[in-house]
């Protein structure tokens, strides 16, 4: 029995142990869990989802046995005697009507802490729905280019918003306002999708370029969030079966596809600005910081697997032409490699 039980005892130690709080994906996979805010607040909550997850992520051959909430979301079982008198009183309060008045104060009190918690994702998802429709306005060829300027500046403005949102739902704020507790607070959150969204965005709406390509990644973004919304609120609406079930349904079992089509239009924009730099509309300060941008891209847990992958195909495809065509870029390329897998 002993030797038996020493493994999953070992793997409990382990997944207790485990640094959930710089894992990306544990924020995600705790904030899709929807339990009410009183059980979410609880320690052994928190740790059996934890197990949960470590086991789904981590290790398989972890046990996670079920959580048992009788204890806690009942009350103590009442003695012989007062169970008695409780059942008797229940007769009497049925026959009276006092039942109803009991079933209606408690569904009166119950929905507070769960509006609460809804009220967070509804928030996201109107911002979200409204960058869509903007972002689709900025796109809209035949729209006058001051009406889709301003709709191009809005759609970074909301994106970034609807990201400094989630950041602060999910991470809280530092604990304090001095060097040491920022700091730690941001290796925290630096490596989040979150994040890194929040800094596309900056890096285009304060500049005085147009680049409607720079609109895909958004795109994709929120039509995520969208559905997804959709989805676990709405499916039993009637208009959403009919019109926004099958889009809905489309885009989540994509979602691959529109993290790859992310990826590269956040890759080719890199070139874009570099080709930008021959123009007037020059700007090299934001060109260096969206380098930046996609060299913590390529290394960030939430989005390295779609970056590397494009950047290996675009090795496989440029390298060739180079060793043929120019060899002499080859020392100055190998100059840049160094410094972005640094």
């Amino acid at each position: 029995m002993g030797e038996d039980e020493d493994p999953q005892k070992l793997k409990r130690l382990g997944a207790a142990a485990y640094d959930y709080d710089n894992d990306p994906k544990w924020a995600d996979y705790w904030s899709n869990i929807l339990i009410p805010p009183h059980m979410g607040s609880r320690s052994d909550v928190v740790d059996h989802f934890k197990r949960k997850f470590y086991q789904r992520y981590i290790d398989p051959d972890l046990v996670v046995e079920p959580m048992s909430i009788s204890s806690t979301s009942q009350p103590a079982k009442p003695s012989a005697s007062s169970s008695s008198s409780t059942s008797n009183g229940q007769t009497r309060s049925r026959n009276s009507g006092s039942t109803a008045r009991t079933s209606g104060t408690s569904t009166n009190s119950t929905p507070n802490p769960t509006s609460l918690r809804w009220d967070r994702h509804t928030v996201q998802f109107s911002v979200n729905a409204w960058v869509f429709v903007v972002a689709v306005l900025a796109i809209f060829p035949l729209l006058p280019r001051t009406l889709s300027n301003r709709a191009y500046r809005l759609a970074f403005m909301g994106t970034a918003c609807s990201s400094l949102y989630s950041l602060y739902s999910l991470y809280g704020k530092p604990r304090a306002w001095n060097m040491q507790a920022v700091q730690v607070w941001f290796q925290s959150v630096i490596a989040t999708k979150d994040f890194l969204h929040f800094i596309y965005c900056l890096s285009f709406v304060t500049s005085h370029l147009y680049l409607k390509f720079a609109l895909i990644p958004i795109l994709c973004c929120v039509l995520e969030h969208v559905a997804k919304f959709l989805r676990r609120n709405f499916s039993r609406s009637s208009l959403y079966r009919k019109y926004l079930e099958e889009p809905s349904v489309w885009v989540e079992s994509n979602t691959t596809t529109l993290s790859i089509l992310s990826s590269q239009a956040e890759i080719g924009l890199g070139f874009l600005l570099i080709i930008s730099l021959f123009s007037w509309q020059r700007n090299i300060l934001q060109t260096f910081m969206y380098w930046q941008l996609l060299k913590l891209m390529y290394h960030a847990p939430a989005t390295a697997g779609y970056h590397q992958s494009v950047w290996s195909k675009i090795g496989m495809t440029v390298n060739p032409l180079i060793h043929r065509y120019a060899p002499f870029l080859t020392t100055p390329i190998s100059t840049i490699q160094r410094w972005w897998f640094r």
